[in-house]
């Protein structure tokens, strides 16, 4: 289809707006839309928060009485359905938009084509399609927990120029500079949770808050089969303070599962006889709680069975100008690995930038 440059730019403007709702709208997705008529923008919103307005009826609240007679450009198909605001197709057909071009379809069960059915319904005209590239890879994350029942999973890690993540006596801090723990400080302030295995959160002792705290306070996952966090721990400490979930298997001691439930953590006891089956276990269930976005920080073994298993979806690396050395330092990424090169996992179009002194390359991952 042949879309005209001036539609383009208006989507385009839809989707920078829609992104500015990151980490606020989850479990909903981010959305933006313009209102135009002769080319001329009259109205624009995006979605600010969840059970906050939609971004359509935002954008008819500036345009006003200007929304009659316009086109609607929306990053995704507006919803059809009462959720903990009234349907987008009502509010755009009420006001007198005789056009909307959505970006992406919505396959929520709640939408799947009947936002499109009931606007055509009302004899608004409607197109798709126009940049859906760009709106499929802002939403991927919505996306994926709407199919596949998953929250999206980001790797993170700090590593020396050699690919060590601590000496090989354990000590880690700090790799990287206070430039690239600010950015780490702003992923944890936008996600579901902070994910690390018990043996980073008992070497390092983390917090897993953000500071500053950001529109989202993440819930503290520790992958613990045993159930043997300490309960002198910071995380454990801290419980009162912020959700901890520490996730166990059915081996792990019922009298540890039960002090660590007493000093204020959840556990939960993932299902499955290997870690593999833990892990899908543990994410069908984040998958059911609606969070959309899981930032895993370590250590190397917990990152490389998620990778093992292809579990993983964004990486974010900061690699530091520092040599370490030592045959028995951690690498960055444990687990089996792989066999050929042509089976090693695929970064695609990584940004590469800096912080600080360090080098900041983040992208998302193909999957074999």
């Amino acid at each position: 289809m042949n879309w005209a440059t001036a539609e383009i730019a208006m989507m385009e403007r839809a989707l920078q707006l829609a992104v500015r709702g990151e980490g606020s709208v989850e479990p909903n997705p981010m959305v933006g839309c313009v209102l135009a008529r002769e080319g001329e923008i009259v109205g624009e919103g995006w979605h600010t928060h969840f059970g906050g307005p939609h971004a359509e009826v935002a954008a008819l609240e500036t345009a006003g009485e200007a929304a009659r007679g316009a086109t609607a450009y929306v990053t995704l198909e507006p919803c059809c359905h009462q959720g903990k605001t009234p349907p987008c197709t009502e509010a755009l057909i009420a006001a007198g938009v005789v056009r909307v071009v959505y970006a992406l379809a919505d396959p929520s069960p709640h939408v799947d084509g009947g936002g499109a059915a009931a606007l055509r319904a009302a004899g608004v005209d409607v197109a798709s399609r126009l940049l859906e590239k760009e709106a499929r890879e802002l939403c991927a994350p919505y996306l994926k927990r709407v199919t596949d029942g998953r929250p999206w999973i980001i790797a993170k890690w700090a590593m020396s120029l050699d690919g060590r993540l601590a000496t090989r006596a354990g000590d880690s801090q700090w790799i990287s500079g206070e430039e690239s723990r600010a950015v780490v400080h702003g992923l944890r302030g936008r996600v579901d949770a902070v994910m690390v295995g018990r043996g980073t959160a008992v070497t390092d002792d983390p917090l897993l808050t953000a500071r500053p705290p950001g529109p989202r306070t993440a819930t503290r996952i520790v992958v613990d089969s045993t159930a043997s966090l300490p309960l002198e721990s910071q995380l454990v400490r801290t419980a009162s303070e912020g959700p901890v979930l520490v996730a166990t298997g059915a081996t792990a001691d019922e009298a540890k599962v039960a002090a660590l439930e007493a000093a204020g953590c959840e556990v939960f006891c993932a299902a499955g006889d290997d870690r593999a089956a833990r892990f899908a276990s543990l994410l069908d269930e984040l998958g059911r709680r609606e969070m959309t976005n899981v930032l895993v920080e370590g250590g190397a073994e917990l990152l490389g069975s998620l990778f093992d298993a292809r579990l993983v979806d964004e990486v974010h690396a900061f690699i530091a100008p520092k040599i370490i050395g030592g045959a028995e330092a951690p690498a960055a990424v444990g687990g089996r690995g792989v066999d050929l090169m042509s089976a090693a996992t695929q970064v695609v179009r990584p940004t590469i930038t800096t912080t600080g002194d360090d080098v900041y390359v983040r992208g998302r991952v193909v999957r074999a």
